[in-house]
């Protein structure tokens, strides 16, 4: 097999490319430049793709994926996951919705985005007078048999969820009836972020962990303190980036990787996306894997629940 194309075993039986490309971008970039970014990573050996409702791009990732590769060939060769902020009765619906601007029949893994749901509205993030999120009342639970639905459907291969830590984990794993367990967890994790008892509890279930913001976020000022260290100037990474001839994206990148996490790169330059790629040429040495574990801060990018 090419080492671009190693994947993780999921507790479905279904298996996930461990490096992926991320198509998040903040609103005052083109939706246009995620649709090039895909066609750009699917030339150069991605398999994975990582999209979102809550990311508004879906048309041009679709459109992206299905100028590349056949209805035959993509069964067999890319992997989308996608995940929508929503209700348990409107589960089913926004991912109708989302596969018609995809063009496409079923997505690979859906996720449930938050632990939380959105009021139903016309806004992405419905807010109050305060400013406020507005959420659902509807528990995890519910959504998650919606999910399940989803799966039973064909409408998506694999179900799992984002941004829930272990206590929300449990909620729907030691759920009355429960027909399928997660496959995978996508938070926010990088060198400042290690997520290492997330991580332990998740492997412990035989859950993927599967990390968005792994090179530091994209420093969005709506989601991102200006203030927060640049993660890819850190003094340590940039030293083993010398050392290992890498750039300190692939340094960030191989770490998640030997410590059996599934990794989101996102970029929409072309030469970072094909630098990117080079993850599987090199190795991480024990010695080198202490001094990044080392930089955990827990700090977060992104605020943790909506």
């Amino acid at each position: 097999m090419d080492p671009k194309h190693q994947r993780a075993a999921l507790n479905d039986g279904h298996s996930i490319p461990v490096l992926g490309l991320g198509t998040y971008a903040p609103d005052a970039v083109p939706k246009s430049e995620a649709g090039e970014a895909t066609k750009i990573a699917i030339d150069v050996g991605y398999r994975h793709i990582d999209s979102s409702h809550a990311y508004q791009n879906e048309e041009e990732v679709g459109l992206a994926i299905r100028s590349k590769i056949t209805d035959a060939e993509r069964n067999h060769e890319i992997w989308l996951m996608h995940s929508f902020c929503t209700t348990s009765p409107l589960v089913r619906t926004g991912l109708e919705q989302s596969l018609k601007k995809l063009q496409l029949d079923y997505v690979d893994l859906y996720l449930m985005h938050y632990p939380a749901a959105m009021k139903p509205g016309k806004e992405l993030y419905p807010k109050d007078e305060q400013g406020k999120i507005m959420h659902d009342t509807v528990d995890i639970c519910a959504t998650w048999e919606a999910m399940e639905k989803c799966k039973d459907a064909g409408l998506a291969k694999s179900i799992g969820v984002s941004n829930f830590n272990h206590r929300q984990l449990e909620m729907i794993l030691s759920k009355p009836g429960l027909k399928y367990k997660p496959v995978c967890n996508q938070v926010e994790c990088h060198l400042y972020l290690n997520q290492s008892k997330l991580l332990d509890f998740c492997k412990s279930k035989d859950i993927v962990l599967v990390a968005y913001g792994a090179l530091g976020s994209s420093r969005d000022p709506k989601w991102v303190d200006q203030s927060y260290p640049v993660l890819l100037e850190d003094p340590v990474i940039c030293a083993l980036a010398k050392k290992h001839k890498r750039s300190p994206a692939l340094i960030a990148l191989r770490y998640q990787l030997q410590r059996g996490v599934v990794v989101l790169a996102k970029s929409f330059i072309e030469k970072e996306i094909k630098e990117n790629i080079q993850v599987f040429e090199f190795q991480l040495s024990s010695e080198d894997m202490k001094a990044l574990d080392g930089l955990n801060k827990n700090l977060r990018y992104y605020p943790a629940d909506l």
